[in-house]
């Protein structure tokens, strides 16, 4: 089986379990069948970490972009993150999108910021990673406003309803799951799971945050993508090869590259 973690942050892992190294983590996570890495930037601070991180791993690609909840942070310009999105371990632009869980005031900085992302996505031609928490329409609405269809991409640790998973995908949006779907608690999220169509749905950890059961409140690994896929074929009532295989088709026909 081939896995892909379509969402993690492979510069913030807390590597004292490997001796200290992101080689030996990455090495941990393909001895358990992860081929693939999304190692996704929040900040233009640590973007060269993240860069580096897919400089040193044929199997590690970056994004570049600013999180929504990067207050007091270098604000993103379409130049700049056009400028930094040109080198070709770059397949994304993002993380970007609404959270309004955090932002109890003002969000129109929120909202400019998200616009700004998706203006450099279209001229880039790169997909967007999209993160959107009590912010559902707000966000489906400044996508369609600013054309995000034009490149698609990914709603990461998707969280919403089904009404808003397909408003996505007509977007040409891939749902992602991350360890909040083995949560006891999400059981609106599953039914979702199970309605997603094979070729829209993706699978991620969101490392080193959210690790899913049975390591929910420790401390998250890529190599944990696969209780997320166990999760996800239990509800589908498919087998766990059967949801590698179409994560890892989903997550290359996205980005153009090759199986």
């Amino acid at each position: 089986m081939q896995f892909v973690d379509s969402h993690c942050h492979l510069d913030r892992l807390d590597l004292s379990k490997y001796d200290g190294e992101l080689s030996n983590a990455i090495a941990a996570a393909q001895a358990e069948g992860v081929e693939r890495f999304l190692c996704v930037s929040i900040d233009f601070e640590n973007f060269p970490a993240v860069l580096n991180c897919a400089e040193q791993f044929d199997s590690v690609y970056a994004s570049v972009g600013v999180h929504p909840n990067e207050e007091g942070r270098e604000e993103p310009t379409v130049e700049k993150l056009v400028a930094l999105a040109d080198h070709s371990k770059v397949i994304a632009i993002g993380e970007t999108g609404l959270d309004f869980f955090r932002s109890e005031e003002d969000t129109e900085w929120q909202k400019e910021r998200f616009r700004t992302h998706i203006r450099a996505a279209k001229l880039t031609h790169k997909p967007l990673i999209i993160h959107s928490r009590e912010a559902r329409d707000e966000t489906l609405k400044i996508m369609r406003e600013e054309g995000a269809d034009q490149v698609g991409g990914i709603m990461h640790c998707f969280v919403e309803d089904l009404e808003t998973a397909k408003a996505a995908i007509d977007m040409g949006f891939y749902i992602s799951f991350s360890g909040i779907v083995t949560f006891n608690s999400a059981k609106d999220l599953q039914e979702v799971a199970i309605a997603v169509p094979d070729e829209w749905y993706l699978i991620e950890t969101d490392s080193p945050y959210l690790a899913p059961v049975p390591f929910r409140g420790k401390p998250n690994q890529p190599l944990y993508v696969k209780h997320v896929a166990e999760k996800l074929a239990e509800l589908r009532e498919e087998s766990v090869e059967t949801i590698a295989k179409q994560s890892w088709n989903n997550f290359n026909r996205l980005f153009s590259l090759n199986g």
